[in-house]
């Protein structure tokens, strides 16, 4: 995600730069006090957001935007002003995103890129798995859901997939997916099978170094999978979105990641 930050005012600048970098921080953030060279600059790289001061010498706001949406004529504007009602009627012909009063903090930048005028194309992920948190606990390979051969399989994988890269030891792990069912021996042994079950599953799609086995330890290599759950805690708009209140619903230990994310 590209994103431009126009503002004359060297102070004000940096710190929407500072505002939007904290609500999305793995974007490409560009700030320019030149509207000129914020222009030269979108003509190659085509930014897909555009927060614009309205009132700049050499060229105002409102002319920049006009001159962004001929290069790029789904770029969302922003403008950011604390005139807005002077230049509502000059801004509208432009079909603008949205506007934001200085000072502007994070919750309402975070607002304005949930309501995109034109909502970003979540990009295709290089990565094998993709796993949904949210609602239902699931696990995709493409489109295509990954079947486990036991329930408990899915369940132990949910459960490292929740504790996002952690060594959890079997012990842990048999406490949280068997609670007080069954005894020591016997949830030991279904967990052996289970991540046998786990293992011989990932084998099949070529994901093996998904799982990472130690001595009466497991955990899941985070950086090969594509997870919702790790991308809204990057901010990550389409993962925001996505996010309805539900957390892996049909497992009753995931309601304390739950009241993590409704209180964050």
């Amino acid at each position: 995600m590209k994103i431009i930050v126009v503002d004359d005012e060297i102070i004000q600048l940096d710190r929407l730069k500072e505002t939007v970098a904290e609500v999305v921080p793995d974007c490409e953030l560009n700030g320019f006090s030149n509207p000129l060279e914020a222009l030269e600059w979108s003509k190659e790289n085509l930014p897909e957001i555009a927060f614009l001061d309205i009132q700049m010498p050499v060229m105002d706001g409102i002319t920049l935007a006009k001159k962004l949406k001929i290069q790029n004529p789904k770029i969302n504007l922003v403008f950011v002003t604390g005139y807005y009602e002077e230049y509502v009627f000059d801004a509208m012909p432009l079909h603008f995103s949205g506007y934001l009063q200085k000072p502007a903090n994070a919750q309402k930048v975070r607002q304005e890129l949930d309501n995109l005028r034109f909502p970003l194309v979540k990009k295709e992920s290089e990565k094998k798995l993709r796993v949904k948190c949210f609602g239902d606990f699931e696990v995709y390979i493409g489109d295509k859901p990954l079947n486990f051969s036991r329930a408990k399989s899915k369940e132990v994988f949910a459960y490292l997939i929740d504790r996002k890269g952690s060594k959890v030891n079997g012990n842990k792990i048999c406490a949280v997916v068997y609670e007080d069912v069954g005894n020591e021996t016997s949830n030991k042994s279904s967990l052996r099978s289970c991540i046998a079950d786990i293992k011989e599953t990932l084998h099949s799609v070529n994901a093996d170094n998904v799982l990472i086995k130690g001595w009466d330890s497991y955990a899941i290599d985070t950086s090969l999978i594509e997870c919702d759950y790790y991308d809204w805690e990057k901010n990550e708009p389409y993962a925001i979105h996505a996010f309805r209140g539900e957390y892996m619903a049909q497992y009753s230990w995931a309601e304390e990641t739950l009241a993590y994310i409704l209180n964050k």
